[in-house]
């Protein structure tokens, strides 16, 4: 396997996932730190609901890489309100249209990792990851070197969704 260099990376696998217990208090919580921030922008924060917040992924799989993130920290599904889940997936669906919309993706794949052995980074604060995709969106570097390239500006990004987020009710 070959290695591309990505040094952004190292911050996100040494302070917010190596050696962290899934039980971590939501004071060290990445995501409950990120909700009582106030500066959205900053945060990549696209909207806040009731229950939820929708925030790019700050360590992407492609241009748009959403989440979904419940306010309330619990690692398990079966641990939210029913109103909680139901406006986490209204949000998932809704996050697609956008991202279909906005982005012009031609297909969606959404996730929710339950639990550190299902590969979730966060596995102490459950969310789901909403993916834009497009044909040919894999090509040979992942293919024949194990390696993805991505080459976005989050904030272009930020600043494309944010309207479509906005007019949701």
């Amino acid at each position: 396997m070959k290695y591309l260099y990505a040094p952004w990376r190292s911050t996100y696998t040494q302070e917010t996932v190596r050696g962290k217990d899934p039980d971590t208090p939501s004071a060290e919580c990445v995501f409950c730190q990120k909700i009582a921030a106030k500066d959205d922008e900053e945060n990549f924060i696209l909207r806040r609901f009731p229950n939820v917040v929708v925030v790019l992924n700050l360590y992407p799989y492609n241009a748009g890489h959403l989440l979904v993130v419940p306010l309330e920290h619990c690692g398990n599904l079966e641990e939210l309100s029913e109103e909680t889940r139901a406006q986490m997936m209204g949000l998932i669906a809704a996050s697609s249209r956008i991202l279909r919309e906005e982005l012009g993706a031609e297909g969606v794949n959404v996730g929710i990792n339950i639990g550190k052995a299902s590969g979730a980074g966060i596995p102490s604060h459950v969310h789901a990851h909403i993916l834009p995709r497009w044909s040919g969106d894999t090509n040979f570097l992942p293919t024949l070197a194990d390696t993805k390239q991505i080459s976005f500006d989050l904030g272009e990004i930020y600043r494309k969704l944010k309207p479509s987020f906005d007019a949701l009710t």
